[in-house]
């Protein structure tokens, strides 16, 4: 399988993020890099860099504000006074609506979700290739290729149009989906990652050209909390053309299989004729977030079972984090996928 890598996505490296009120070691380092791209070269990949397709891609999913923001804001941060070395917000507004505020404080607030999205000296330079690593997938799977592995890195899909959180920044699902659908193809998006894709669920959620499905842990009591719900199926024409189906702390292969079931056959009631895959190996036994208990082997079988659709399909990395199981579980899917 033909693997995608930016070596400029190391640039980000923030140290620390914040989780119940503490300073914690970001969990999302450039460490993940290697042990991703060796565990997929032990599954036969070969990687090569992406092409650079500019900021218009990004620019169909993101405002010009948004990338406006996250291209300036560590250096504007950096002027202010004792601030940290990242960017850490400690406002939001209580709406999207609310006016816009000049300030680099002010602004932070306004586009980033939470605390676990700090922002470094490369986070915007790593972002724009992991972004442009999705595309060089996009043109992969549309060159002929039955399926592409993007190694993206930070990953994107808490990001919405205007909004980082959750350690994403640039929506690589999204931008992936979105270049497909211009080509005239007919993209679904099934995110398995442990954590609901809620930035890619709300690029889309009034869009019916795009189907966006995903099996989390259900949010009620695990982040994003406030997204990725069953009851939330998408609105105005986009109303049907979202899925959600949160799966209880612990799920296991089996249990994930038997979801995974229902999430393929909505696909394949879409008509999709290119699939888009966001692969969280977070929801391994032992990744350090603990919310479900698929094995090593049970990514094998979750390949399988999406690769047995037939879709060409692009692979965008999103979670899994360090762990001794991370490159063989990365291995294992995309093993999977190939047989």
């Amino acid at each position: 399988m033909k693997a995608i890598f930016d070596d400029r996505q190391r640039a980000h490296d923030p140290r620390n993020f914040m989780a119940n009120g503490q300073p914690l070691p970001n969990p999302e380092q450039p460490r993940r890099i290697e042990v991703l791209s060796d565990g997929a070269r032990a599954a036969g990949c070969a990687f090569e860099a992406p092409r650079d397709h500019g900021t218009g891609p990004i620019a169909a999913i993101h405002s010009p504000e948004y990338l406006t923001f996250l291209s300036t804001i560590h250096a504007r941060w950096s002027r202010i006074e004792g601030a940290s070395d990242e960017v850490i917000p400690n406002i939001h507004p209580d709406r999207r609506t609310a006016s816009y505020p000049r300030s680099a404080a002010g602004q932070a607030g306004f586009h980033q979700a939470d605390t676990a999205c700090p922002i470094a000296a490369g986070t915007w330079e790593a972002a724009y290739w992991s972004a442009q690593t999705a595309l060089g997938g996009v043109d992969a799977v549309l060159g002929g290729e039955r399926a592409a592995y993007a190694l993206c890195r930070p990953p994107g899909h808490h990001a919405f149009g205007d909004l980082a959180g959750g350690f994403c920044f640039l929506n690589n699902s999204a931008i992936a989906a979105e270049t497909l659908s211009k080509a005239g193809r007919r993209p679904a998006i099934l995110d398995i990652d442990v954590h609901h894709g809620n930035g890619t669920q709300g690029i889309f959620y009034h869009r019916r050209d795009v189907l966006t499905v995903s099996i989390h842990a259900d949010p009620i009591r695990f982040y994003p909390f406030f997204w990725g719900h069953a009851d939330e199926r998408g609105a105005g024409e986009g109303l049907g053309y979202n899925l959600n189906l949160p799966m209880p702390r612990g799920t296991t292969d089996a249990q994930f299989l038997e979801v995974l079931t229902t999430a393929l056959a909505r696909i394949e009631m879409f008509g999709a004729d290119v699939l888009v895959v966001a692969l969280g190996l977070d929801a391994h036994e032992n990744d350090p977030f603990q919310g479900f208990k698929v094995t090593t082997p049970g990514f094998a079988r979750i390949a399988q079972a999406i690769a047995a659709t037939g879709l060409p399909s692009v692979i965008v990395q999103e979670g899994g984090y360090l762990s001794d199981d991370l490159g063989a579980n990365l291995t294992s899917f995309l093993s999977g996928y190939r047989t």
